[in-house]
């Protein structure tokens, strides 16, 4: 079975990649992206804090953005305290972890995403998600470092795979990748402007967000992304015939009428 890959975004401090990658070697994981570390990578202080766990500091991949990390994966859940102004269904670590645990079992890439440390994830790369992971701590106290939090949704996933039951497998086609669904949302967005949909200016990132996550919700499938793109296509083509007839009609006009 796959096993989630855990990226980490904009991370702030070695030590801190050491501990999740302890963590993530306790609970079977092995999958650690990295999403521009401020100090860059490989970073020698991070080796130390995962305890022997080298394997997993080993096989880092780095990528300068979350499109990036998340674009070979079918379902990623952002795991943040706040839902930042998003629709996007928010779920405990274990409810998240069944819906990983089914998808992984039929052959789909999992992930879950983490912020950095003083920041958190930014709405823009939450929207890419197909949803939130909140972690049910008390509000008198609501801080936990990154390996803690890392650590409770990794322990979520390793009972279902010790103990639970068969997992439901996904009937019909899967879900997209992350890449294609990026490629909609590109495609799409582009579509928009031109039509002057995005009015005013200033409105752009939270109106493309809005849609992004909408779309998101939906767990499209391979096919239904390219039907989607095709009705784009076909739409904006036929808004530019529209204006190429205009044109000519008030060619011909000034022609007939000097």
């Amino acid at each position: 079975m796959n096993s989630p890959v855990i990226i980490l975004d904009r991370s702030q401090m070695a030590e801190n990649i050491g501990a999740v990658a302890r963590v993530m070697a306790n609970f079977g994981l092995d999958r650690l992206r990295l999403v521009n570390p401020r100090d860059g990578w490989p970073q020698d202080r991070a080796w130390p804090l995962a305890s022997g766990a080298d394997w997993v500091l080993d096989g880092v991949q780095v990528f300068d953005t979350v499109a990036a990390a998340i674009a070979d994966l079918n379902t990623v859940f952002a795991t943040t305290a706040r839902p930042r102004e998003t629709r996007q269904p928010v779920r405990t670590p274990r409810e998240a972890g069944r819906l990983l645990h089914d998808d992984a079992a039929s052959g789909l890439g999992v992930g879950l995403l983490f912020g950095s440390e003083r920041a958190g994830l930014e709405t823009t790369d939450i929207a890419l998600c197909q949803g939130i992971v909140t972690i049910p701590i008390d509000p008198r106290h609501q801080s936990l470092n990154l390996a803690q939090a890392v650590a409770i949704n990794a322990y979520e996933w390793r009972t279902l795979v010790l103990d639970a039951p068969p997992p439901n497998f996904r009937e019909g086609e899967p879900p997209a990748s992350g890449a294609l669904l990026l490629g909609l949302y590109e495609h799409l967005e582009r579509e928009l402007d031109a039509a002057g949909f995005f009015h005013p200016p200033e409105k752009f990132r939270s109106m493309s967000q809005n849609l992004r996550v909408m779309l998101g919700r939906a767990e499209l499938t391979e096919q239904e992304v390219a039907t989607l793109r095709g009705v784009v296509t076909a739409l904006s083509k036929g808004r530019g015939q529209r204006l190429a007839k205009m044109a000519a009609q008030k060619a011909d006009q000034k022609a007939v009428d000097p």
